[in-house]
């Protein structure tokens, strides 16, 4: 089994983990997904899942979310054991997950409708997170009237808006168009700069995860295993419009695509 591999600073601090894995598997049937996997995800920042389709990214991420049981191993967050969901993770679905019978504002609101807030404060609570997001205006429009780029943000303004300490986001980026993409890519920069919560993102692109990543786990086809752990700290004060020319950014992308070449097909 390869071992662990970190590209990291050896002058920063102590790391403070939000989410913990230790020596987790999963298998469905006589699949075997995860292996033992163990992995630490510092409190605050954005931890990209990469790796080959099937590797085991979505359902390691569910796995943290509690949305589906591991066969062995433990999972924490902020010290404690995940035995299900909880209010402490919020999940951003790939395909949006919105109620087509409901307007932006309702489906933002509606978590916390969930959790028995009141319709003023969530109402509230839910147009300050649709205006953070870039949809201030389109409160009363309904998800058949928004674009896929606009409908996956109302999907994040909902995630935001329970305060989670841990947002799980499976490919979130993935439905839109390139130009679309990269803005979101930079909206997510600025979120996790100015929400200080632990983000957890999978992704197939090498490019996305060195540019909006303050870690990047590489997991192998399965039996999933981390491989190796990036962390391009120099590219975190770089102004978001310079980090693709950076060279740092261009020799991290070649060095993950020389990791991973071998296992495309």
């Amino acid at each position: 089994m390869p071992q662990i591999k970190e590209v990291v600073d050896p002058a920063a601090a102590p790391v403070d983990n939000a989410v913990v894995v230790r020596g987790v598997s999963k298998t469905y049937g006589d699949v075997e997904a995860l292996k033992n996997l163990s992995l630490e995800f510092p409190r605050g920042q954005l931890t990209s899942l990469l790796g080959p389709s099937g590797c085991g990214k979505t359902t390691l991420l569910k796995i943290i979310a509690g949305l589906l049981d591991a066969n062995s191993g433990e999972i924490e967050v902020n010290g404690k054991p995940v035995t299900g969901p909880g209010p402490d993770r919020a999940f951003v679905f790939q395909d949006f997950a919105l109620l087509p019978w409901a307007n932006v504002l309702n489906n933002v609101a509606f978590a916390l409708e969930l959790r028995g807030v009141g319709r003023s404060e969530r109402e509230a609570i839910a147009e300050k997170y649709i205006a953070e997001v870039g949809l201030k205006g389109f409160e009363k429009k309904y998800p058949h009237q928004l674009s896929g780029g606009m409908r996956q943000r109302v999907g994040l303004a909902r995630a935001l808006s329970v305060d989670a300490d841990v947002l799980l986001m499976d490919e979130p980026f993935s439905a839109v168009d390139e130009q679309t993409r990269r803005k979101f890519q930079e909206d997510l920069l600025n979120l996790v700069q100015n929400e200080n919560k632990t983000f957890i993102f999978v992704t197939h692109s090498i490019e996305e995860a060195v540019y909006v990543s303050d870690q990047i786990a590489i997991l192998l086809p399965r039996p999933s295993r981390v491989s190796e752990v990036i962390r391009p700290s120099g590219l975190r004060t770089k102004n978001v419009d310079n980090i693709r020319r950076d060279p740092e950014y261009l020799d991290i992308v070649d060095s993950i695509w020389a990791s991973l070449r071998s296992y495309v097909e």
